[in-house]
């Protein structure tokens, strides 16, 4: 019958499919991999993704944790986290990660000079990923946070298809062309079969330093109504505060150098909601 035969068709698409897909291995000794994703560029990802690694560090003086940086082109990472150097190679030719605030950090940025472009294409681009997730010895890590470049391309596929992902953070301000973007992220990795912990709504609210008066500068509850239309929550927000910049920029960032502040705190919520919503993590 001409069910029957779809039916075997679909199988032979299916089986066809997953041959090409590569077969995803863990990253030794790391338990979970959180990612920070947006669709967009300029949303305060990086940013996002590096207090909160901080804050899961903070929330549980227990667990160790690592931020991989895989924005190949424009790497944030050594300069939000005061980092300088080359990483050192393991006798097994490994890289070791260099270290700030209990933080295990690789990026691209140690391994060129720091004004340097990337002027790569596609094929050298996914190599230094492999690179990045094969090639570094992370020692025991609870929690690995890889702070995704903007977009859904080569660089997001690669990793959602090498390497097992607890869950995914999509990060966007309420500006409807962010959000557009934030939807796109979404989908993709539902697609990939990545589960979606929830939504950052970032640069959500700016309260004027002199009068105090609160001003949606993005806009009020686009990531709100995001949220509802895919039936994912909203694991919290973050205003749009001078601070926030600033202790980035000096490498200081504002989970470490002004804990008590409310964007920490946020931060620090944020990072509560994220573990609430991760799979037990294996022994």
């Amino acid at each position: 019958s001409s069910s029957s035969g779809d039916e075997a068709l679909r199988d032979k698409r299916a089986r066809i499919l997953s041959r090409g897909l590569p077969k995803q291995k863990p990253i030794e000794g790391v338990k979970q991999v959180v990612v920070v994703a947006s669709g967009k560029g300029g949303v305060g990802k990086s940013t996002t993704a590096v207090n909160i690694a901080l804050a899961l560090a903070a929330n549980d003086s227990t667990k160790e944790v690592g931020l991989l940086d895989a924005d190949i082109y424009g790497p944030s990472i050594p300069k939000m986290m005061n980092l300088k150097g080359n990483p050192e190679l393991t006798p097994k030719n490994l890289m070791r990660p260099l270290k700030n605030y209990g933080i295990a950090c690789m990026s691209m940025g140690f391994l060129i000079e720091e004004t340097a472009p990337v002027v790569w294409r596609g094929l050298m681009v996914m190599s230094a990923v492999e690179k990045l997730l094969r090639q570094v010895d992370w020692g025991q890590l609870d929690y690995l946070v890889i702070d995704m470049p903007p977009g859904t391309g080569d660089v997001q596929l690669s990793v959602s298809q090498n390497i097992p992902i607890a869950g995914a953070v999509i990060v966007s301000t309420p500006q409807d062309v962010a959000l557009l973007d934030a939807r796109k992220g979404a989908e993709m990795f539902r697609k990939v079969h990545v589960p979606v912990l929830g939504l950052v709504q970032n640069m959500s609210v700016f309260q004027c330093p002199k009068c105090k008066h609160e001003t949606h500068i993005f806009g009020a509850d686009g990531v709100k109504d995001l949220a509802k239309t895919l039936g994912l929550d909203i694991l919290g927000d973050i205003p749009l505060h001078v601070n926030i910049r600033e202790t980035c920029d000096s490498g200081q960032p504002v989970v470490i150098s002004q804990p008590q502040s409310d964007a920490a705190k946020a931060y620090l919520k944020i990072a509560m909601e994220i573990v609430r919503r991760l799979p037990v993590a294996p022994a």
